[in-house]
């Protein structure tokens, strides 16, 4: 991809390029949320950015690129969604005239009543089509897997009512069903998928309890698992298979 030669020419020649800019645009998991909290009416997450795949996968690229520099933004937000991320796409990502813009959602859309897979969808082509027109490559890595089963970790009530919704749309092929469109979205707009989810989902069919490398019990995974994404992401941006 151009951003490897991006980095690459960087590297050849630190004075006569301007350092490479990646833009992540996602949720929670983007932003680097972990465990959650009770704080009174509130449950909260723990914010550990620095463990999250944003700035793992900077750490990967300046040690193959260690004579160049990469700026990242990570323009994941707690909660985001598609439809929102395409709402602040120009805001959060684009004037930062970004060489790649990673995009991830799939675990809010899925589970917010009033979003169809159609929708879902829709809007991941409109960033796709949006970034490509300002000129940048796109990424689109699928998410993780959420909780098959409500484990001993989750205590809190809301929580656990939460880990029901999460592991009956897990299990009955709900959230498959929606990756699978953004896979159909990134076909149709010929954007390459780094394809996190098949990875989980192989893992969980060879055995592997997934829902123990989720944080929170739920849907953040654990900060070893965020090696995973970086490592991934990478790959793809190199284009090995």
């Amino acid at each position: 991809m151009k951003i490897i030669e991006a980095l690459a020419n960087k590297s050849r020649d630190n004075f006569g390029n301007r350092s490479p800019v990646i833009a992540f645009l996602g949720d929670s998991v983007t932003q680097g949320c972990f465990e959650i909290y009770r704080d009174g009416e509130l449950l909260r997450t723990v914010f550990d950015s620095d463990n999250g795949y944003v700035e793992k996968t900077k750490q990967i690229l300046r040690m193959m690129f260690p004579e160049t520099s990469v700026s990242v933004i990570n323009a994941g937000i707690n909660g985001g969604s598609a439809k929102n991320g395409l709402e602040r796409l120009q805001r959060d990502v684009l004037c930062h005239d970004p060489d790649l813009v990673v995009v991830c959602f799939g675990l809010n859309d899925c589970n917010d009543n009033s979003v169809e897979k159609a929708d879902y969808k829709a809007a991941l082509k409109e960033i796709f089509a949006q970034v490509h027109a300002a000129g940048k490559e796109v990424i689109f890595m699928t998410p993780n897997r959420m909780n098959a089963y409500v484990g001993h970790t989750v205590t809190d009530d809301y929580a656990k009512h939460l880990g029901e919704l999460f592991a009956t749309r897990q299990n009955n092929g709900y959230f498959d069903a929606f990756i699978e469109a953004a896979r159909e979205a990134c076909a149709e707009e010929q954007v390459p998928v780094c394809d996190c989810y098949r990875y989980w989902c192989s893992m969980d069919a060879q055995g592997v309890d997934t829902t123990a490398l989720l944080s929170n019990g739920l849907n953040h995974p654990t900060r070893d698992m965020h090696s995973l994404f970086a490592w991934e992401l990478v790959r793809t941006m190199f284009r090995i298979k």
